[in-house]
């Protein structure tokens, strides 16, 4: 197979993430298709040039729509603020590239739908960058439910409790801005929650919700819009996107669920987590302890019966290509990693990704049905995939 050369558009956190975990793929798994990061975007051409020598592209930019109409590039990979998500993605698509794409998937879920539709016309792989699914711990947790080993699943609780945006202080970024974001809170990490919900436990039905905006106006930024956090002039502009949100969750398959996402969570700074408890034993895991996985049967020994913790290693999903010693630890650019090397064995392969844009949509869904039940007050139906 040729060489696959890479378009990234974005130069912020997520792009140099990404760029990592592209230089370190072939190192840890040797990689299913080799690539060149060829060229990298941004609309800014001092950040685009910066980034092309720090991230170890051959060539920079400033204008994706003609860096994804080249006929040299074969994935454009998008970490840019979501309000851009669709048109980069739609015209990638439509070019033939295959699109790995960062959450959540759009504004809205319409322009969701047509990142899918343009996607599954040209039959290009696409990945959306629900990266912490890829987490060793958390694939073993599924790896547990999939062997029967917690029996039936009862009941889901999912969170993700962060504290970044607790302070009143803290500048208007374009993740408190709807016309940038789409939506607060829920989007920004409620649908890594909805992800793992709907990997580890099944298809959503029906939710209903309590979505709230604590701090309404917070103080705007002194320089760009985009400009790094803490410096903040003495005007202040309106917060339109939500600070919280919890949701009640009938699955498809008769399980009952809760999430609760906030940015308000005073001295927990990335704290997705989440318990399942079937009739067999429970399950629980938490990000900030990403190498941990708690553990407890029904059928252990009453005398030493209780939560006991697997350490992630060689026997779980993807340790033997990571780090040989249980307990050695992984990061985060190791999960980036793993999500890049699943990337490119399914166009290695010719296979869906997983998640792709076919997950987008439903993820999207279930997002704007939990919106709609924070201003209805009652239990909304979610639109199931195919319909």
């Amino acid at each position: 197979m040729k060489k696959l050369n890479v378009a990234l558009v974005g130069t912020g956190f997520m792009g140099k993430a990404h760029s990592i975990a592209t230089a370190v793929v072939p190192i840890l798994f040797g990689s299913p298709v080799e690539i060149e990061r060829k060229v990298v975007v941004d609309i800014d051409e001092e950040l685009a040039r910066n980034a092309s020598a720090q991230y170890g592209f051959t060539e920079y930019a400033t204008d994706w729509r003609e860096v994804v109409s080249r006929p040299d590039i074969d994935i454009v990979d998008i970490c840019t603020p979501n309000d851009t998500h669709a048109p980069i993605a739609i015209a990638a698509a439509k070019a033939g590239k295959h699109v790995i794409c960062e959450k959540p998937m759009a504004m809205t879920v319409a322009d969701a739908e047509a990142m899918y539709a343009a996607a599954k016309e040209t039959g290009v792989v696409t990945m959306l960058s629900y990266n912490y699914r890829h987490t060793p711990a958390l694939q073993m947790a599924k790896r547990l439910i999939d062997e029967g080993r917690i029996g039936k699943i009862l009941t889901f609780r999912g969170y993700y409790l962060q504290d970044w945006g607790a302070d009143p202080s803290t500048p208007l970024s374009w993740r408190f801005n709807k016309e940038k974001a789409g939506s607060g809170t829920l989007g920004d990490i409620g649908t890594h929650v909805i992800d793992a919900a709907r990997l580890l436990v099944g298809e959503f039905e029906s939710v209903n919700s309590i979505v709230k905006t604590f701090i309404p106006e917070r103080p705007l930024p002194a320089g760009r819009f985009f400009g790094p956090a803490g410096q903040a002039s003495s005007e202040k502009g309106k917060v339109d996107v939500d600070d919280m949100a919890m949701t009640m969750i009938k699955f498809a398959n008769g399980v009952c669920g809760t999430i609760e996402v906030t940015r308000n969570a005073w001295g927990h700074h990335n704290q997705l987590g989440f318990e399942i408890h079937g009739s067999r034993g429970s399950i629980a895991f938490d990000y900030q302890r990403l190498n941990e996985l708690r553990v407890a049967f029904a059928d252990d020994p009453q005398d030493a019966f209780g939560f006991r913790t697997i350490y992630s290693g060689p026997h779980q999903p993807f340790g033997d290509k990571l780090w040989p010693v249980a307990g050695m630890g992984q990061g985060y650019i190791d999960i980036k990693s793993i999500e890049w090397y699943n990337f490119l064995k399914a166009i290695a392969e010719n296979k869906p990704a997983s998640p792709n844009f076919a997950d987008g949509v439903q993820i999207e869904r279930i997002a704007d049905a939990i919106l709609v039940s924070g201003h209805s007050g009652v239990w909304e139906n979610i639109q199931q995939a195919g319909r």
